[in-house]
This record gives C-alpha cells, sequence and structure tokens, in this order.
C-alpha cells in the first residue's frame, strides 16, 4: 500500500504543476487587472469565466471521463487507439454543430445585454474558445488516462505562458480590457491544439466504432449533469450576485473565490487527476480499501493545513496582488470559500464507491441536489446579506453534498474512512483560524510572526496528540532523510521520474 501511496503522490506533484501555474497565472495577473480593468470590468470576466466552464463542461458530454474509464479498461486495451479516434470525431462533430448554432445565435442574443456592443464581441470570441477547449480537454484526458503526467505539464505549462504574455500584451499595451483577455484565451487555446495534434494523431486508428461513442455516452452522460450541477454549485453565485447587486460586488467576490481557489489549484485538481486511473488499477487488490481510507486522510490533512496557512494571510495576500485599494475587501469571503474547497476535495474520495461500481447516475443526482440547494440559498440570502451570503451558502452546499455522497458511495461499494481523525483535522484546523482573528489589529510585524506560527504549529499539536500512526513518522523520517541535502535533491528528482509505472 505504502508503494501505491508514493506511486499516487508522485503523479499528483507532477500534475500540480501544471495546476498551480494555473492558479498562479490568475493571481500574477492579478495586478495588471487591477490596474487596467475596473473592478466592474474585472466582474463581467468573472462572469464570462463562470459561462466558459458552464459550456466547455456541457459540451465534453462526459467524453473525457469515459475515455480515461475505458483506456484503463481491460476489456478494451487492445483497441485503445480506435475507441480514441472514434471519441475525438464524436467531439469535433459536436463542437462543429456548435460554432454554426452559436453564429447563428448571437446576432439576435447580444441585444440583450446593457453593454450590448462589447458583448457582441465577447459572445462571438467565446464561442470558439469554448470549441478549442473541449478539444484540448480531451486530448489532455488522454494522456492522463495513459499517466504521462510530465507530458501533461509541459504541455498546459506551455498554454499558461503563452497566455499570460498575451493578456499583458493585449491588456497593458493594446488596451483592449476584457477583449483582450479573451484574445489571449483563444491564442493560447489554439496553439495548445497545433502542438497536440501530432503526438495524439499517432495514438489513433483510423477507425469509427459506433460500439464506443454508445458505451462512453451511456457512462459519460450521466456525469454531464452531474458536472454541470458542479459547475452551477461553483459558479450561479456570480450570476445572482449580478442579479442582485452589480459587476463591482461580483468583482469582488470573483477575487476573493480566486485567491481561495489557489487550493483547488495547488492540491485538489492534481489531486483529482492522479486519483481516477491509479484508482481504478488498485480496486479488486488487497488493500485497496484502506488505501483509500488514506487517500481521505492525507488529502485531508494538506488540505485543512494549506487552507488554514491561507486563510489566516489571506488579507495581506489580498493587499499583495491587487494593487488597486476597491478590490480588497474581497479577503472576507476567502476563509469561507476555503473551507468550502476543504470538503469539495474530500468529496473527491468519497465519492470512489460510485465511480470504481459504475453508477455515475448517483454522482449526478448527489450533485444536482446540492446545487438545488446552493441556488435556493443565493436567492434568499444575497438580497438580504449580500456578498458573504454567497460564500456561506457555497460551504452548507459543499459540507451537505460531502456527506450525501459519502452516503451514496456506501451503498455499493463500503470504505471505512477514518472518521475520528478527519473531525480532529477539520476542528483544529477551525479553532486555529479562530485564534488568529484578533490580530488583524496588531502591529504588522507582530502580525506576520504569530500567524506564521499558527500555520506551523498544526501538525506538531497534532503529533503531540498523537495522531500519527507509527509507520507513519517512519515514512516522514525516512523522507527528511532522503530530502535534507539540497545537493542530493536533482539525484533524487532524476530517480523518482525514471521510476516505472506500476501496472
Amino acid at each position: 500500500m505504502l508503494d501505491n501511496l508514493k506511486y499516487f503522490a508522485k503523479h499528483s506533484l507532477v500534475y500540480s504543476i501544471s495546476s498551480v501555474a494555473a492558479k498562479a497565472m490568475g493571481v500574477v495577473l492579478l495586478p495588471l487587472y487591477s490596474s487596467y480593468l475596473t473592478i466592474s470590468d474585472f466582474g463581467v470576466l468573472g462572469i464570462i469565466d463562470a459561462t466558459l466552464l458552464i459550456a466547455v463542461e456541457f459540451l465534453n458530454l462526459g467524453q473525457g471521463q469515459a475515455l480515461v474509464m475505458l483506456n484503463n479498461s481491460d476489456e478494451y486495451k487492445d483497441k485503445k487507439k480506435t475507441m480514441f479516434f472514434t471519441i475525438f470525431i464524436f467531439s469535433v462533430f459536436v463542437g462543429a454543430i456548435f460554432i454554426i448554432l452559436g453564429e447563428a445565435l448571437v446576432p439576435f442574443v447580444y441585444k440583450y445585454f446593457k453593454r450590448a456592443d462589447e458583448f457582441y464581441y465577447y459572445l462571438r470570441l467565446s464561442i470558439y474558445i469554448i470549441v478549442l477547449r473541449v478539444v484540448n480537454s480531451l486530448f489532455l484526458n488522454k494522456i492522463r488516462a495513459d499517466e504521462r503526467s510530465v507530458f501533461y505539464s509541459v504541455i498546459s505549462l506551455i498554454k499558461l505562458f503563452l497566455t499570460i504574455i498575451l493578456a499583458v500584451y493585449f491588456v497593458a499595451f493594446v488596451k483592449t480590457g476584457v477583449v483582450g483577455v479573451l484574445y489571449s484565451y483563444i491564442i493560447a487555446e489554439g496553439v495548445n491544439t497545433i502542438l497536440l495534434l501530432p503526438s495524439m494523431f499517432k495514438l489513433m486508428s483510423i477507425r469509427f466504432e459506433k460500439k464506443f461513442i454508445t458505451l462512453s455516452i451511456k457512462f459519460g452522460v450521466p456525469l454531464i449533469f452531474g458536472s454541470l450541477a458542479m459547475m452551477l454549485l461553483n459558479v450561479s453565485d456570480r450570476y445572482i450576485l449580478k442579479l442582485y447587486t452589480n459587476y463591482a460586488t461580483v468583482g469582488l467576490y470573483d477575487l476573493g473565490y480566486r485567491v481561495a481557489g489557489v487550493i483547488n489549484m495547488f492540491i485538489i485538481m492534481p489531486f483529482g487527476l492522479a486519483l481516477m486511473p491509479i484508482a481504478y488499477k488498485v480496486y479488486g487488490t488487497e488493500g485497496d480499501k484502506r488505501f483509500y481510507s488514506k487517500l481521505m486522510t492525507y488529502l485531508t490533512f494538506v488540505l485543512v493545513w494549506a487552507g488554514l496557512a491561507l486563510s489566516v494571510f489571506s488579507r495581506e495576500i489580498i493587499k499583495l496582488f491587487a494593487l488597486n485599494p476597491t478590490y480588497w475587501d474581497a479577503y472576507k469571503v476567502v476563509p469561507v470559500v476555503v473551507l468550502s474547497y476543504v470538503f469539495f476535495g474530500m468529496r473527491w474520495v468519497a465519492s470512489l464507491g460510485m465511480f470504481l461500481t459504475r453508477n455515475t447516475k448517483q454522482v449526478a443526482i448527489t450533485t444536482t441536489l446540492a446545487s438545488l440547494l446552493n441556488i435556493g440559498l443565493n436567492f434568499w440570502l444575497i438580497p438580504i446579506f449580500g456578498m458573504m451570503a454567497a460564500a456561506y451558502s457555497t460551504l452548507i452546499s459543499f459540507v451537505l453534498l460531502h456527506f450525501i455522497t459519502n452516503y451514496f458511495s456506501n451503498k455499493f461499494y463500503k470504505i471505512d474512512f477514518e472518521n475520528v481523525k478527519l473531525i480532529v483535522l477539520l476542528s483544529l484546523g477551525i479553532l486555529l483560524y479562530i485564534v488568529s482573528l484578533p490580530l488583524d489589529d496588531t502591529s504588522l510585524i507582530i502580525r506576520y510572526m504569530i500567524k506564521l506560527v499558527i500555520s506551523i504549529s498544526f501538525p506538531l499539536i497534532l503529533f503531540v496528540f498523537g495522531f500519527y500512526d507509527v509507520i507513519e513518522l517512519q515514512s516522514i523520517k525516512g523522507f527528511y532523510k532522503k530530502w535534507k541535502n539540497p545537493g542530493d535533491w536533482k539525484n533524487n528528482l532524476k530517480l523518482e521520474i525514471k521510476r516505472p509505472n506500476k501496472k
């Protein structure tokens, strides 16, 4: 089991490089946005980004996740190339239909927006961004299914750096505002597609088999509703905030959400990318449930610790990257959204029982219930409490989603998680954050020092109370011995990268 955990951690770490860079792009560009975009324009960008997420998820039709499942199925291991080609052609066909419909509808739809002339360009550019992202998402899922985590990260980094360079050029030098950001998106996605096409064609066999469409739709379509519900759970609050407030409030909330989202990009996304291919391989082997249980404990430990540090320093982080003081109130939503993400990450492992037994309908049901609750709470509370109501509605919904997911998942494949340890982790993290709250009124140096001590103390307090198992302490000692000397890092990294994949 320990070898499986190390192997999983290696791939998660490599995936985290691209994920961290993705979130770093949003953070690095904050000084640019706060200097050249009004807070209302930033709110518009937040709405557009949310819409792109929803549209891409819908147009994917669950094909990326279906590809990962079929690619790692022993039943179709000799037909991987045919399967990939079939799903690719299907996705391109769906994308072409979307472009035709989109171009036909934009001339009628754009007139209903207050800033109609601007939204005409926003909508047309968004059509092509969506289709390119769908194709690139399919390619990246194939790379992920083959467990080529280094290649995945390299391709992702190229796109991200190109996006940053183009955004700086269009926004700061050409001064095209929100349109400039969309230009950077579409060019970077197009270059990414061109770079990937040659290597992807080598993984295809030009033969269309209808049965793979049937299989992928049967597996993937139920996930569409779950994915869309998840998207709405994450972004519907922006639309409702705009309905009851204004673009400036949306901009503040979106900024706080982006900063809190560091925990998603740095930990949850790479974890999720590595999870399913490896979880399918471990499934049915000796110690599989113990492996999944430990994954939940270790993931929660990392999420709570990172979330504590991010929450404690949320005000300082916002002020560091948002140069315009009108953006600074965004820090208020960060701790609440961070805790929401902790439960969101835990839900990944809690849902394994449904994914491993291919009961994806329940995934859609649980996510839809949480999404409906979130939307209802937002409509009820945002008119009264504004921006903070959206944050607390998200927290309540993610907590409910985790527990409902765990309940349904256990019906198909029961995993005995270390619930006492999970409660200890969550309780200690919340308690330490509460202790840090009075520090905002102290002097700068004292505030920084005490907040740093609070953040570092989290794993040490757990040690004092005997939280760690003996084998975990031994692993920590072994890790320290291996990596304590910076001179050995290069050789250690080479050995880890060259270590063969476990099949």
